[in-house]
This record gives C-alpha cells, structure tokens and sequence, in this order.
C-alpha cells in the first residue's frame, strides 16, 4: 500500500479495510476511495457525501466515520493526467477494497480502458447486485408498482460479455468456421453460414456456483423467501441449461439444511397432505402425464422422488420444508413477462450475465428508472458501488439533478460493510422525502403537487428526514 495515489496523500486519519477468513475488517475509520464522476457526476457527489456523513454521524454519534479519498478517472484524470484510467486508481481501489463512483464518460474512439472492466478484471467483481424497489409517490407505468421488491445478482465476468468474437470475413472467423463445419459439425445436419461474425459464450460451474453462492447467502440473511435461477436453458441447454443444474448443485452441497427446491417441496407437500401416497403415485403427481412416458424416465422420477424422501424426509417433511429458502428456476423471457404481471411472487434473482443486464433496467423502469436505481459489483473482500445512470452533460454543474441512484448505492455500500444503521438511515430518509414530494425535477414534473428541489436541497430534505 502506497502512501500517495495520483500525487494525492491517503488520508493520516484513516485506516486501510482487511479481509480474512472470507469476511471483511472494517476499522470504525475506514479509508474509502471515490470518483466524483463525470457531468452530473460533481453536483450528486457533493450531494450524496453530505448525506453519506449524516448518516453516519446520526447512526454512531460520532464513533465512526469515513476518510474518504478522491482517485481519478474520465474527464477529471484525463485533463489532468492525459489518461482517462491511471494505474493509480485501479490500485487503489484494489488496496482500499471497497470503492464508490459517480457516471463516467465513455469517450469515442479505441485505446480507451474502460474502469468497470478494468475492475471486474483485476478485482474479479463477478457478481452485479442491483436492487429493485419501489418508492412510494414515484410515478410508474404500472398500475402497482409496489409488487416491485427484487435484488437481483447477476454473474459479471462470464457470457458474452467476455468479449471473445470474431469479425465477419475475418481470417480469424474463417479459420474458426472451418474448424466447427469441418470437424465438429461435420456429421450433423447444422452447418454456420460462412459468413457469419462468430462469439464465444462460456459458462462455468465455478463462475455460476459462487455467483448463485452469493445470492443464497444474501437471501439467508435477509431473511427472503426465494432464489430463482433465472436461464435460457431450454434452447441453450449445456450453458444456460448449466447455469440452471450447477445453480441447484450449489443449493444442495452448501445450504441442504436451509433450502428447499420447488420440485423438492412438491414432493414433500403431496406426502405431508396423504402419508400413504407411494413413490410411483407421488411422482405421477409432480410429473403430469407420467402414464405415458417411456419406462426409462419414469424410473428416472421414481428415483428422483425416492431420493428427495431419503435425503430430506427428516428434516424437511411434515410441514419444515415451508419455513426454508425456496429455490426455482424460470426461463428467462418467462420472467420478463412475470416482472410486469407478478413481480411480487420473486424476491431474490440469481441470472447469467446477458439475462441480468436486461432484467434489471426492466424492472427499473418500472419503479421510477435508472435515476433511483443504485448498483454495486461485488467480489470476494472487495465491492465498488456505482450511480447506474450517465453523465447528463447538459445538467452538468446545474444542481437540478437527482443524486438517488449514487446516495441508495452508498447505502449498499454501508449494507456492505455491516453499517447497516447507516445504511438504513438513508434508505429510509429517501423514501420520506419522496413521499413528501419534495422532489428533483425529473420526478416533480410527473407529480401532482410536488415541490421541486435542486439536487443540493434534495440531501438536505433527506438529512432532515433521517
């Protein structure tokens, strides 16, 4: 650890986070670096910072609190040290572990190193957690938008977003494309059109099982009824079908005591409704239409029914299996459509990377939009928490922007650090002065009798109302 980053000293009255034994050490004064952000970026930082230190001083009177320290990236770093990324900063949000940032600009042209990827790699921040509530008085476009209440974590570092593809007419593509029509293809009827642009998409058990690991986890302690593994596996059966069968691996090797599969709870139920039930009428009663299968899958269910009663009849059966952490899966275009009609039967989403980045604008938009969404990637001892939105050059500087999605991912961050009094103080300061409606333009001008507030008077309502 350095003394000076980007020729800026580390705050004297701070002190550095550890991480042992899988568990963060935070000191009452941790060192917490930022990135004020681009555009906009500067007035919700100042905003948010105040209402960050409020929160704090209220919840520990004093015995605690955050020595921040600014790092450098996009326009800030750029004019100042002719690079959009220095080294220094991705350094010290490894050293610190924990990091906050504003929006960024993504600047037009190649060459440029983005913070995000830069930091999912070094830190390896494999999973997005994104929370998805509703605040009372934000107007929707969905007639009960208070159904909404989902954290959703999707895997960060595998899929598509990899970025392993190949150009269209490219040497590379071709060379690849006779590989698969030539060798593994080659007895089968598909065949790739020659000139196809051609990506990668890997899936793991090691990337799905810690993301779904972190979901479980987080649904344990919060005391939420549900995860659900959210997959295309019906048409991508070896990677997002995988996704699926490694997510309920994980559920059953780790949290057997603690969980319960949804299939798992139909065959306890059937039993618990009629103790005679046998293998063979249970199995026909979670699998319509048994009678007709061939005699194969049906040992296949028989057997899956014998194993679920050995294994979790004792601990699970006569009515234990409904206080447990319920695991399903949904298919992903299935949840999408359920988001809109029945988002309260979902609590906890566990998602591959593509799936999760659509869900969650999703289900955003229909609590207000990216401007109150907070986010955060997370890895194993460390956590960068982010505004969700972008830069908004033309508000820049104009201190008429709503800071909620920064101020509610600082709330994560304190959830993170176990402040969780903190944490609570600014989620519950947000949400009384939305109800008052004393509001930033964005939402004032969709509510009836709303009292407009720039973005400096909006912390202040919500320091008021702590």
């Amino acid at each position: 650890m350095k003394s000076a980053y980007n020729g800026v000293a580390v705050p004297g009255e701070g002190k550095a986070i550890g991480y042992g034994g899988g568990v963060l050490q935070v000191p009452d004064n941790p060192i917490i670096p930022f990135i004020e952000g681009d555009g906009t970026g500067r007035d919700i930082w100042k905003a948010s910072r105040r209402v960050f230190d409020a929160a704090v001083e209220k919840a520990y009177g004093g015995k605690r609190r955050v020595a921040w320290f600014e790092v450098f990236a996009g326009e800030k770093a750029f004019k100042t040290f002719k690079q959009w990324l220095p080294d220094d900063t991705v350094e010290a949000a490894r050293d610190f572990r924990v990091s906050i940032k504003g929006p960024l600009t993504t600047p037009v042209g190649g060459g440029i190193r983005s913070l995000n990827v830069a930091l999912r790699q070094i830190l390896d921040l494999y999973a997005c957690v994104r929370p998805v509530r509703y605040f009372k008085g934000v107007p929707s476009p969905v007639k009960e938008p208070e159904k909404m209440d989902v954290v959703i974590f999707r895997e960060n570092t595998e899929d598509v977003y990899i970025g392993i593809e190949w150009k269209s007419g490219s040497a590379e593509a071709k060379k690849l494309l006779e590989f698969l029509n030539h060798e593994m293809l080659k007895d089968g009827k598909k065949q790739i059109r020659w000139d196809s642009a051609v990506g990668i998409k890997p899936i793991s058990p090691f990337g799905t099982k810690r993301l779904v690991r972190r979901a479980i986890q987080y649904a344990l302690e919060h005391k939420r009824p549900s995860v659900t593994i959210v997959h295309k596996g019906n048409i991508q059966k070896f990677t997002e079908g995988g996704f699926r069968d490694w997510g309920y691996e994980l559920a059953r090797e780790e949290f057997r005591g603690e969980t319960v599969t949804e299939r798992e709870s139909w065959i306890l139920d059937n039993l618990d409704k009629n103790a005679a039930l046998t293998v063979e009428q249970n199995a026909a009663l979670i699998e319509p239409g048994l009678e007709r299968a061939t005699e194969e899958f049906k040992k296949t269910v028989y057997a899956e029914v014998k194993a679920t009663l050995e294994a979790i009849g004792a601990t699970h059966g006569k009515g234990q299996w409904k206080s447990k952490l319920m695991i399903n899966d949904r298919i992903a275009d299935s949840v999408f459509q359920q988001m809109l009609l029945r988002p309260n039967e979902y609590s906890v989403l566990a998602t591959s990377n593509l799936n999760g980045d659509y869900l969650s604008d999703a289900c955003a938009a229909q609590v207000g939009g990216l401007g109150i969404a907070p986010g955060s990637n997370i890895g194993d001892g460390y956590g960068v928490f982010e505004a969700t939105h972008g830069t908004a050059p033309k508000y820049a500087d104009k201190d008429v922007i709503n800071p909620s999605s920064l101020m509610l991912s600082g709330a994560m961050m304190f959830e993170f650090l176990g402040w969780k009094e903190a944490a609570r103080l600014i989620e519950e300061g947000t949400a009384k002065t939305i109800q008052q409606k004393r509001v930033t333009y964005d939402l004032e001008r969709l509510m009836t009798g709303a009292t407009k507030l720039g973005t400096g008077a909006f912390a202040s309502a919500i320091i008021e109302n702590m």
